[in-house]
C-alpha cells in the first residue's frame, strides 16, 4: 500500500507536467495556423501560379518531339542546358510569387489588424505579442519556402512525366531527356537555395517589413520603400558614394557565398554549393541579427499600439 501511495504521486505529476510542457508551443502553433487560415493568398497564389505554367507547358508540348531531335546534334552541355530551361523556368516563376506574397504579407500582417480594429480582439487572449510577432514571422521566412518548394517539385514532376509520355508516344529519345534531368539534384539544389537565399538571405527585408506594418498608421508600403530610397540619395548627394545601395543590391542578388558559381541556376549540376562559406560569411549573421533587432522593435509596437 505505501509503494502505491508512493508512486501514485509521481504517476499523477507526470500526467499534469506533460500536457503543461506542451502548452508552451500550442499558442504559436495555432497562431501560424490562424495566420494561414485569414491569409489564403500564402498558398492560392503559388497554386495559381504553377497551374497557368502549367498550362502554357502543355501549350509548348505541341513541338517536343521537334526539339528533342534538334538537340540531338548539340553538345551534352547545351542539351542539358535547353532542356532544363522550363524547369528553370517554372522554379523561378514559383520563387517569384512566393517573394511577392511574403512582402505583401509582411506589410499587411500587423497593419492590417490594427485598421480593422481586430487587434482588440486578439489582445484578449492568453496570446502574447511575442508569439503573435514570431507567428508572422514564421510564414514568409520558413512556411512559404516550404510551399514553394513542394509546388515547385509536384509541377516539375508532372511535366516530367508528361514530357515522358510524349515522347513515348511519338517514339523520342526518352533517355535523353531522363539522363540530362537529374530530378532529385534538381529538388537537392532548389531545397539549398530556398533555405539559403529566400528564407536566411531575404530574412532582413522581411523582419523590416514586419517593423513597418507595425508602425505606420497608413501606406506601409511607402514607409517601408522610401526611408530606404532617402539612405541612398542622402549618401550620394553627400558623400558621392554609393554603399548602402550596393549593400542592398547585394542583398537582393542573394549570398553569393552559398556557391561557387553564382551565376548559374542553383538546379544546374555545374554548380558547386559551398554550405561552409556560406554559414561563416559576416553578411549572413549580420543580417540574421538585423531581423532580430527589427522583430524585437515589431513586438514592443505591437505590444503598446492599438487599433488606428
Amino acid at each position: 500500500m505505501n509503494t502505491q501511495s508512493s508512486n501514485m504521486p509521481g504517476s499523477f505529476e507526470a500526467q499534469t507536467v506533460g500536457p503543461a510542457a506542451l502548452s508552451a508551443t500550442r499558442p504559436l502553433y495555432w497562431s501560424v495556423r490562424r495566420e494561414l487560415w485569414e491569409n489564403r493568398s500564402i498558398y492560392i497564389a503559388p497554386l495559381a501560379a504553377a497551374a497557368v505554367f502549367l498550362v502554357g507547358f502543355l501549350i509548348s508540348m505541341i513541338h517536343l518531339p521537334q526539339r528533342m531531335r534538334a538537340l540531338s546534334t548539340l553538345d551534352p552541355a547545351h542539351q542539358r542546358q535547353a532542356i532544363a530551361m522550363p524547369y528553370d523556368m517554372a522554379a523561378a516563376l514559383l520563387m517569384l510569387t512566393a517573394m511577392i506574397v511574403g512582402a505583401f504579407y509582411c506589410l499587411g500582417a500587423l497593419h492590417g489588424e490594427r485598421r480593422d480594429r481586430s487587434i482588440l480582439f486578439w489582445k484578449s487572449l492568453p496570446v502574447s505579442d511575442l508569439t503573435t510577432v514570431l507567428s508572422k514571422a514564421i510564414i514568409p521566412i520558413v512556411l512559404l519556402q516550404l510551399l514553394s518548394f513542394a509546388i515547385t517539385v509536384a509541377l516539375q514532376f508532372i511535366m516530367l512525366l508528361l514530357s515522358t509520355a510524349v515522347l513515348s508516344a511519338s517514339g523520342g529519345n526518352v533517355a535523353t531527356l531522363w539522363t540530362q534531368l537529374s530530378f532529385f539534384h534538381m529538388s537537392l539544389g532548389l531545397l539549398y537555395h530556398l533555405v539559403t537565399v529566400h528564407a536566411l538571405w531575404y530574412a532582413p527585408f522581411y523582419g523590416w517589413m514586419l517593423l513597418v506594418s507595425a508602425w505606420a498608421r497608413r501606406a506601409a508600403f511607402l514607409w517601408a520603400a522610401l526611408p530606404l530610397l532617402a539612405i541612398g540619395a542622402f549618401e550620394k548627394i553627400v558623400f558621392n558614394t554609393q554603399h548602402f545601395v550596393a549593400l542592398l543590391e547585394n542583398r537582393l542578388n542573394g549570398g553569393a557565398e552559398a556557391m561557387t558559381m553564382p551565376g548559374t541556376f542553383p538546379m544546374d549540376p555545374m554548380t558547386h554549393l559551398t554550405p561552409g562559406n556560406y554559414l561563416i560569411s559576416p553578411g549572413l549573421w549580420l543580417g540574421l541579427a538585423f531581423t532580430a533587432l527589427c522583430l524585437a522593435a515589431a513586438i514592443r509596437l505591437r505590444r503598446y499600439r492599438g487599433a488606428i
